[in-house]
């Protein structure tokens, strides 16, 4: 393992700090009984308090020293004084263990009193500290010159997820995002809670992985010798519930698709799903407003709320249309009761993407997808979808060929899906059949046929409707976050890549064309604004490394970071 500089100079401050009997990692429990939030709300001159978290800043003028200890509710000033901290003769505390051997994101505790100083900021004077935890890494911290420029900001979004430790240490509105997910998610808890819904649990290893159209993730279990799958839904089992005689049940699930990444899309992700029996979902619709509205109201105190340039208003009652009425608004094409092979042609006129693997709800859901979904922006009840792209959906009480079915539209993006439930086992039943023959066709999404529902039905299912609400996506939309992996603690990533040693020419060339990814060579070369020796060195050893390639175009040559 290869340390910089500043990591070999931490590591001699760690053995020195055992040279003096200070046990820089020790096991004790430490006495803390106030935050820095807890001593702000709460002052009072004098108090003795007893706090503990990270050194993040320090200006130490002779034998006294201005610092901030940064906990888990933010940022407090502590003053350091010598006398106070060495009573006797003895300064070692303070000369040699503050001064020389802390650094910066050091845990320690302080033992102090609070006073105001004369500039008016609350802050504890020190009468004791203790080593918690010595730092080997520096902190990414930012660095602001004397002008008030802020630089060298730990804002490069593959180290920050990569590193989500320290992008939680440096920047404070990340740890605000995953504040406010827990808060949402306690919200939506409350609220089901308060209408005497159950929260379950229920299988993340499934014999069959049913309840959604998606593909799936395979293991194996070896003791019973038999395939299985980790979850793409938990609705199947949340409805042998509802058929076991809990009329209103709910859970918070990790879902897992095999399927593409991207700003909206992990494949690990968190789904609430909530039944309850003898409702429709008209009454789902009526009852999802009124927890969004919540939702928004806690966070922000308002129903309104930011979401990049638009202001998304969670007010009820929502806009409700039919998806094969907002077709028909934005393209054109009515497809109500059209055959497999008109939906085909109006899909190829609208110059999608479709073949003969695909069926009606394919390519309905296609279209849908790629003309209309953009276009509702405000949150909108999608409603009526036609059987073939709703398996588990009870077919519409008065209009042939769709469903009971609505997906929640918000900013272009769908947020919850809900049915009024099929109960009906010999119709499903046969629907699960028309889901195998589109897997037989190619469709490596369709849905398994899973026997055991199917037996749970035939016992009797009440009216029931469900619905299902992206928690990952609704943090997203309350937080103001483009990318669902802001709202993930640990997104998925590719494998990282073993960091490679650049010289000062290659780094100078990379910083620069890193930034752009793609630059003619030229302006390129007159950017690093290096000598055509060091240019020509720097530019060899980068191609070497394998990190840049060089493409001729009709006018020039080009330069762009590979992959």
């Amino acid at each position: 393992m290869q340390l910089s500089e500043q990591e070999l100079v931490r590591r001699e401050k760690l053995n020195a700090l055992r040279n003096l009997g200070i046990d820089p990692y020790p096991a004790p429990l430490y006495p803390v009984d106030h935050t820095s939030k807890q001593i702000k709300n709460k002052f009072e001159e004098g108090k003795k308090v007893i706090i503990a978290g990270r050194l993040m800043s320090r200006r130490i003028q002779g034998k006294a020293s201005f610092a901030e200890l940064q906990d888990t509710d933010g940022r407090i000033q502590v003053y350091f004084n010598r006398d106070e901290i060495c009573t006797g003769d003895d300064k070692t505390k303070y000369n040699e263990v503050y001064k020389k051997l802390l650094d910066i994101g050091d845990f320690i505790g302080i033992e102090g009193e609070l006073f105001t100083t004369q500039v008016g900021e609350k802050t504890v004077l020190v009468k004791d500290f203790t080593l918690l935890s010595k730092s080997l890494k520096p902190l990414p911290l930012p660095k602001t010159d004397k002008d008030g420029n802020i630089f060298d900001e730990f804002n490069d979004p593959e180290l920050r997820y990569r590193q989500r430790y320290a992008d939680l240490v440096v920047n404070p509105k990340v740890r605000d995002t995953f504040v406010k997910r827990t808060q949402i998610v306690n919200t939506i808890r409350d609220f089901y809670n308060e209408m005497g819904f159950l929260e379950v649990e229920t299988p993340i290893l499934q014999p069959i992985p049913g309840g959604a159209a998606a593909r799936p993730f395979m293991t194996h279990h070896n003791a019973l010798d038999i395939p299985l799958y980790l979850r793409i839904a938990n609705e199947l089992y949340l409805k042998r519930l509802i058929v076991g005689g809990f009329d209103g049940v709910y859970e918070f699930a990790k879902d897992f698709r095999n399927e593409g990444m991207d700003r909206t899309h992990n494949p690990e992700f968190t789904v609430m799903e909530m039944y309850a029996a003898y409702k429709d979902y008209h009454w789902m619709m009526d009852t999802t407003e009124k927890l969004l509205e919540k939702v928004a109201i806690k966070l922000h105190g308002t129903t309104e709320v930011q979401f990049g340039e638009n202001v998304i208003n969670y007010k009820a009652p929502y806009k409700r249309i039919g998806i094969l009425d907002a077709i028909k608004e934005h393209t054109g094409y009515d497809l109500y009761q059209k055959s497999e092979t008109e939906i085909r042609e109006a899909a190829k006129a609208l110059g999608l993407e479709v073949d003969e693997t695909m069926g009606i709800g394919k390519m309905i859901d296609e279209i849908f997808g790629e003309k209309c979904e953009g276009n509702y922006i405000q949150p909108t009840f999608i409603i009526d979808y036609p059987v073939e792209m709703s398996p588990l959906t009870k077919k519409h009480r008065s209009k042939e060929g769709l469903t009971e079915r609505f997906e929640l539209m918000v900013n272009g993006k769908e947020l919850a899906n809900a049915y009024t439930e099929l109960n009906d086992p010999i119709d499903q039943r046969e629907r699960f059949e028309d889901q195998l023959q589109l897997s037989e066709k190619g469709d490596d999404e369709a849905m398994f046929i899973d026997q055991d529902f199917l037996r749970a039905l035939e016992y009797g299912m009440p009216p029931t409707s469900g619905i299902g609400i992206g928690i990952d996506r609704l943090a997203m939309f309350m937080t103001n976050n483009q990318s669902i992996q802001e709202v993930l603690f640990f997104p998925q990533m590719r494998p990282e890549k073993k960091q490679v040693e650049l010289n000062d020419n290659e780094k100078a060339i990379f910083d620069i064309l890193k930034k752009e990814q793609r630059m003619a060579l030229t302006d390129l070369k007159n950017a690093a604004g290096l000598s055509n020796k060091g240019w020509d060195k720097g530019l060899k050893g980068l191609s070497k490394l394998g990190l840049t390639k060089v493409t001729k175009t009709d006018d020039s040559l080009i330069i762009e970071v590979t992959e």
